[in-house]
């Protein structure tokens, strides 16, 4: 008999090269990555509605004003006020203000128009959201999130930079992971900018009239108002 083609045998190789890959991605991305170890306070919730109180009075006195939230802050607040798919009841997120303004972080003004479909809205990506934790590390933001994707919990971790620009509030990824695969920088990149540059979520976006700027410093979320 003749003996195998080495073509034979090389694509036979090839394919079942390539099935194993796959099993070890999807493997990879169905295996949850640890949660950050942060800190709850009941009381911190309380904290941080004081501090935004001081705030408000600071600037309409017209003095500056900024507010400092540590990790146990930022969680606490994000516990208690975070409308994800285990509340029911739907809550504001984030910067209380009372001006009109929208901003992601600040009563979410929700768009009536219909979502593209080739890009998820924050409002999509907020209703598959589960939990989300948050630790700040120098002047990094880390979110750790789990999702429903298709009945199935999934993780995913973003590492970057907050800040703003033009009024509007901007994240730059430095790394990710999807369950404990890690993700290319390019795949990164491309999928926040998408989101965030896509017309349904830029107005969401937007910083309150009275916010300067948002970022973290020193393992802080800072605010700062004009």
């Amino acid at each position: 008999m003749p003996s195998t083609s080495p073509y034979k045998t090389a694509y036979r190789v090839l394919r079942w090269g390539a099935l194993v890959a796959l099993g070890l991605i999807i493997g990879l991305i169905l295996r949850k990555s640890p949660p950050p170890n942060v800190a709850y306070d009941p009381q911190a919730t309380a904290r941080v509605e004081q501090k935004f109180a001081a705030a408000d009075q600071a600037t309409a006195a017209g003095q500056p004003a900024q507010v400092q939230l540590d990790r146990t802050e930022v969680n606490s607040y994000l516990q208690q006020n975070l409308q994800t798919a285990n509340s029911p009841a739907p809550a504001p997120i984030g910067v209380p203000v009372s001006g009109p303004a929208p901003s992601v972080d600040a009563k979410p003004g929700f768009s009536t128009g219909a979502p593209d479909d080739n890009s998820a809205t924050l409002d999509q990506v907020q209703s598959a959201v589960k939990d989300v934790k948050v630790d700040m590390d120098g002047d990094l933001v880390k979110a750790y999130v789990i999702f429903n994707f298709h009945g199935q919990d999934l993780s995913l971790e973003l590492d970057g930079h907050l800040g703003s620009q033009d009024g509007y509030l901007k994240f730059v990824p430095v790394a990710g992971k999807l369950g404990s695969l890690p993700l290319p920088q390019a795949t990164l990149d491309a999928a926040v900018n998408k989101m965030m540059e896509s017309p349904e979520n830029r107005e969401k976006l937007k910083l309150p009239n009275d916010i300067n700027d948002i970022h973290i410093a020193n393992g802080q979320a800072v605010v700062s108002y004009k």
